[in-house]
């Protein structure tokens, strides 16, 4: 066989291919066994047809076809391999010549991995948040405490901020019924703002039993956008009575005996999880000087099916339908034109990422052991609520165990970046950044005591080693050989 490679772009090459008719026996060889079995010629028994006899019966044609599909992608996989290319996503394959008994000759055209220039990891300079707790961090808590604590009383009198209200709900639109948007006996804190907009000024002022019609704009659904009329029922409203802070309190509400004690140890976790924080920062700005200092030309088709795998998800949540998403749009203040170009530009950011930290891997000689991938299917199992063996199952089926794999792979060279960088904060002191990385997990009770729960997420995130803004599954996948425990890895 014999194969040519030509660089069409620098994401992009071309493999034209020949190869001679005395290396397709194993083929012609398969595709007659294959035909023999499926045709019925009197006087041969099933499966013992010989070849000239089904050149015959079934035309040359018919054989050499039979040839081409079963021969071309595997002659199309060694010249990638003889040519050491990292290719992506499928190939474009046109058969351009079949010479009988002679040579059959193709092209391939496929995305590649660019050569990346890495910059100096040493020479990364980053600034990060100081990590200052304030007495009105601890406050926070202490009132998220106390909320938490707080007694129930119904009570005789008009519904007020920070009551708890019980309430039903009837929503039209143009006269007509929203079903989504009805609800009986709902309970809702008056003031929280997080249900219907305008409710908070409606139900404010009435008593149980009372009712009365308020216009809004929807949000979600099929009706995004739209105008509607929503009646509101109380039907009981609940004072919130908050414990005093007190030593009786800290005893409630804690291991501790004093407000003191209590205190400083709200004073401790806030701490904690602001170093997570300060750690996921630094990180994430690695990456962006990395980023900006790096040449890294993305794959048009590789890029193109990222943004139409976020455009999807974006108009998944309105049943696909694009007049909802669009006035959903309007009412967000945005074009839909501007959110088409800001998802593109995520989109080549995420590809542009994951081949960063693939070249990153690469120079680093990063390999992802046993332990490590396993590690990472139990964390993403526990994450999306489902069993380990049933994730695993999961992505088996939709073979996809190679992207985790990567991503895991992409982490850890993301953290080995991180630790060469020099990282300083706001006050100009530097970061042992090492020692932030090595910090343990946040406790399940240290996160129900710290109520900034989306950033103890995130902070739990930099020490698995999680990559910001990963592209869709499978778009870049590490090499087979990157399991450095490859006899014992789950194969894809």
């Amino acid at each position: 066989m014999k194969s040519t490679v030509e660089h069409v772009n620098p994401t992009r090459v071309k493999l034209s291919v020949e190869v001679p008719f005395d290396e397709l026996k194993p083929h012609f060889d398969k595709a007659y066994g294959a035909l023999a079995g499926q045709v019925r010629i009197p006087g041969f028994r099933p499966g013992k047809v010989p070849a000239r006899i089904l050149d015959a019966r079934l035309g040359r044609g018919a054989i050499l076809s039979e040839v081409v599909n079963d021969a071309v992608p595997v002659k199309y996989g060694q010249a990638v391999s003889e040519a050491a290319l990292n290719v992506l996503g499928q190939p474009e394959i046109e058969v351009t010549r079949i010479d009988d008994n002679d040579t059959l000759a193709f092209t391939a055209e496929v995305d590649v991995r660019p050569d990346i220039q890495l910059p100096d990891l040493d020479d990364v300079t980053v600034e990060v948040d100081d990590v200052e707790v304030a007495d009105a961090d601890i406050d926070e808590q202490v009132e998220a405490l106390r909320d938490r604590f707080a007694t129930v009383t119904t009570v005789d009198r008009p519904a007020a901020e920070g009551d708890t209200v019980t309430i039903d709900l009837r929503a039209e639109t143009d006269g007509e019924p929203i079903p989504d948007a009805t609800a009986d006996a709902m309970t809702y804190r008056v003031g929280s703002d997080d249900l219907v907009t305008g409710l908070d000024e409606a139900v404010t002022g009435l008593s149980a039993g009372e009712s009365t019609t308020f216009a809004t704009e929807l949000v979600a659904s099929e009706y995004a956008g739209r105008s509607a009329d929503v009646t509101v029922t109380v039907t009981a409203v609940s004072e919130r009575v908050l414990p005093e802070v007190d030593d009786d309190f800290a005893q409630l509400a804690s291991e501790f005996d004093t407000v003191e004690e209590l205190r400083q140890d709200l004073a401790q976790r806030i701490r904690r999880v602001k170093e997570l924080q300060q750690g996921s920062q630094a990180r994430d700005r690695v990456l962006d000087a990395l980023l900006d200092r790096t040449d890294i030309p993305a794959p048009e088709a590789i890029v193109q099916s990222e943004y139409e795998a976020r455009q999807h998800d974006a108009v998944h949540s309105f049943d696909h339908d694009e007049d909802a998403f669009n006035r959903y749009l309007e009412g967000e203040g945005q074009t839909r034109e501007e959110f088409d170009a800001e998802t593109r530009t995520a989109a080549e950011k995420a590809v542009q990422t994951q081949l960063l930290l693939d070249a990153l891997a690469d120079a680093q000689g990063v390999g992802v052991d046993q332990e490590e991938f396993t590690e990472r299917l139990i964390y993403n199992a526990q994450r999306f609520g489902v069993s380990p063996d049933e994730y695993f199952q999961r992505l088996q089926e939709a073979n996809q165990l190679g992207a985790v794999l990567a991503d895991v792979r992409r982490g850890k060279a993301l953290a080995g970046a991180v630790q060469r960088a020099t990282v300083t904060d706001s006050s100009g002191n530097p970061l042992d950044v090492a020692a932030l990385f090595g910090i343990e997990e946040v406790t399940e009770a240290e996160a129900d005591d710290v109520t900034e729960a989306d950033d103890v997420t995130q902070a739990v995130d930099v020490v698995e080693g999680d990559v910001v803004e990963p592209a869709a599954d499978g778009v870049v996948e590490a090499d087979a050989a990157d399991v450095t425990d490859g006899e014992d890895a789950p194969q894809r």
